[in-house]
């Protein structure tokens, strides 16, 4: 989707910490939960993390919970996901993407609007 934006993948070692961050440039298209995906080469997309855009609520895949954290600013329409504690598992493409109305929880086909992606890597 156009209107969803990511930035700030890079190169980093393990151990590093990464913040990605989502520009969301139509708020005029509602949505209920905003979210972050990864895919890894050959791999579906999986969910890694989402926040409700209203209130705030947020949920964590198990693989990341205690080290990744969401967050939103409503008034600059972003999204970011700090990650810390980076493993070369987390080696993927991250997709911002949207879960426009209710049940927005841990599947990642429910979030069906996405940005093309931003690449991170974690070397060994």
């Amino acid at each position: 989707q156009e209107w969803l934006s990511e930035s700030g993948g890079k190169l980093v070692q393990t151990g590093g910490s990464l913040r990605l961050s989502c520009t969301i440039s139509d708020r005029t298209f509602s949505t209920y939960a905003m979210g972050w995906l990864r895919q890894a080469p050959g791999k579906d997309a999986e969910f890694v993390s989402a926040i409700n855009w209203m209130d705030g609520n947020t949920r964590y895949a198990e693989t990341v919970k205690g080290r990744f954290t969401i967050s939103r600013d409503n008034a600059k329409n972003t999204v970011d996901l700090q990650m810390n504690s980076l493993e070369p598992k987390d080696t993927a493409v991250y997709i911002c993407a949207a879960c426009v109305r209710p049940p927005c929880t841990f599947y990642s086909f429910q979030y069906k609007y996405r940005g093309r992606g931003t690449q991170v890597t974690v070397s060994s």
